[in-house]
Formats: C-alpha cells, sequence, structure tokens
C-alpha cells in the first residue's frame, strides 16, 4: 500500500501504526517521525512562514477572504506518487490541505480510485475515531483499536493523578497577535491535566480573545503554544503578549505562573503526542507533584 499524508498528525498516525514504511509522501509541515523528512514533499504554504504571528496572520486572511486555499498542492508530483491512500482533514482551513483543495488541483485523476481519508478533530473523542478511521483505511482495525486503547489509558492515567490536587484557572493561549485561546480538544487536555479550562470551549474552534477578556478571566496560569511554533519562535515573540495593556496586572503575571510551550510538536497537533500535552499541562500545573521529563525540553517558564 501506497500512502501519502498530507497532515502533520495524519502522518504521525500513520506511523504508530507500525505502517511508516508505507508512506510515500507527506507535506511540507510533516516532521516526526524525523525520519518523515526524507519523503517527498507535495505541498506549501502561499505565503511566508517565517514573519511574526500578526504577519502570519494577515497573509492568511487575505488569501482567505480571496476564497483560496492557504496551500498550493503539487499535482504532478501527487499524482506520480501513486498513491492507493491519501490522508487529509477538514477540521481547519488553515492547518492542512483539504479534500477540496485537492480536487480543484488534481482534477478528475484524483478520487476515482483513490480513497481519501478525511480527518476532523474538534475533540479528544474525534482524535481517537481518527485513529480507527486511519487504521481501518489501511486494513489494520484491530491495530488501530489497540493504540487507541493505550493512549486513553495513559490519559486515564494523567487524569488520575492531578484528580485530588488543587485545579487552577488556566489561560491557553493558542496564537499571540492576535491572541486565540484554544479551544477544540484544549479544554480537556487542561482539565486531565488538573486544571480550569477559561476562555474556550471543548468541541468549537480556538476564540479571539481581547485583552480585556483576558483580565476578565483573572487566569492563575498561563500557557503560551502558538500553532506551528517551537518553543525558539514562541520565545522570540513572546514580548508582544507582555506589552498588551493589563499583562502586568494578570494574576498569572504576579505569580510567576506564565509558561510557554512547544505548540508545533504537541497541543495542536491532533494526534498520539496529544498525550504527552497533557503530561506537559500537568507538569506545569502541578510541579511540586508530577514529573514526565518535559521541562527544559518541551516548555519552560516564561
Amino acid at each position: 500500500m501506497r500512502i501519502v499524508s498530507l497532515l502533520a498528525s495524519g502522518t504521525e498516525i500513520v506511523c504508530a501504526l507500525g505502517e511508516q514504511g508505507q508512506l510515500v509522501g507527506r507535506s511540507h509541515e510533516c516532521d516526526y517521525p524525523a525520519s518523515v523528512k526524507a519523503l517527498p514533499q507535495v505541498t506549501s504554504p502561499k505565503y511566508p512562514f517565517d514573519g511574526t504571528s500578526y504577519e502570519i496572520h494577515q497573509q492568511v486572511q487575505a488569501v482567505l477572504q480571496e476564497g483560496l486555499s492557504v496551500y498550493r498542492v503539487d499535482s504532478e508530483k501527487l499524482k506520480a506518487l501513486a498513491p492507493d491512500v491519501l490522508v487529509t482533514q477538514t477540521q481547519c482551513e488553515v492547518c492542512a490541505v483539504s479534500p477540496g483543495d485537492l480536487e480543484a488541483t488534481c482534477g478528475a485523476w484524483l478520487g476515482q480510485n483513490t480513497p481519501i481519508v478525511d480527518l476532523s478533530p474538534y475533540t479528544l473523542g474525534d482524535i481517537w475515531s481518527d485513529v480507527t478511521k486511519v487504521a481501518a483505511a489501511l486494513g489494520i482495525p484491530q491495530r488501530g483499536e489497540e493504540l487507541v486503547r493505550s493512549l486513553r489509558g495513559r490519559m486515564d492515567a494523567i487524569a488520575a493523578k492531578t484528580r485530588t490536587l488543587d485545579h487552577p484557572r488556566v489561560a491557553v493561549i493558542e496564537w499571540i497577535a492576535p491572541i486565540f485561546t484554544g479551544g477544540n480538544w484544549m479544554p480537556e487536555l487542561v482539565e486531565i491535566a488538573g486544571g480550569m479550562p477559561l476562555l474556550g470551549k471543548s468541541g468549537v474552534h480556538s476564540p479571539v480573545c481581547e485583552p480585556a477578556m483576558l483580565a476578565a478571566a483573572a487566569p492563575e496560569v498561563i500557557v503560551v503554544t502558538p500553532c506551528g511554533f517551537d518553543l525558539a519562535r514562541t520565545r522570540a515573540e513572546f514580548p508582544v503578549l507582555t506589552a498588551i495593556p493589563g499583562w502586568k496586572e494578570l494574576p498569572a503575571v504576579r505569580a510567576g505562573r506564565v509558561f510557554i510551550a512547544d505548540g508545533n510538536a504537541y497541543f495542536n497537533r491532533s494526534g498520539p503526542r496529544i498525550v504527552e500535552s497533557a503530561e506537559i499541562l500537568a507538569e506545569i500545573l502541578h510541579p511540586g507533584d508530577l514529573t514526565f521529563g518535559h521541562e527544559g525540553k518541551d516548555f519552560e517558564r516564561a
């Protein structure tokens, strides 16, 4: 079977199912495990991704307002790879290539004989369902069920450890300029990690948050995990947050409980490493009680 994944979390799911050897192509964002970067890349963004979060937001909005896709698909390269299965998504028009993008770019040759596995995760339950969906498409449904049992078991173990601990009020900032706070599966992660989620609803896209809304929520802990940014990029842009009105008066800032984390590898990827995202949050919220080995590597105090 020849698999092309156009979604970073989809690639991670395929690999976690033991089918990395069947991958023949990937998106420009697929980077884990590191060995997949040797595969042919069949997508690219239509905007430079090396700017600030504000510049990226403006460029993306400009493309979307024209009714266009944010990404390019190399139709000829994809056709030459002759995939038996394509993995993509419809959850977010900014996150990765969608089936509509493929249809518009690749024309009639795609879809006649190529199954498209369309992932659409909004909650943790959706992530587990997507794992089983990919496994079924690859003809290994039992392996998918086993992986889901393992991932859910690890989540349950984290929740059991945090259940009796204090639950601070937590704001997860998913984008810096403008500020977006964590929706979708993020509130569930915060609860599992032993916190009270603020400014975002489970199963709903991440909302824009004005500085006054952040002040009114009075978070006791703030975790900054911009989508697509690693620690270094987040650290470089963090001063944008400290300059917003009322930042220094926030309870989390006064208490020194503001953290930055790797939002590219974790948190915003709806794949197997979502469990590690819960571990990172648990370490942040309960530093004296829980240790999973992520501090200094995947998150740090701002």
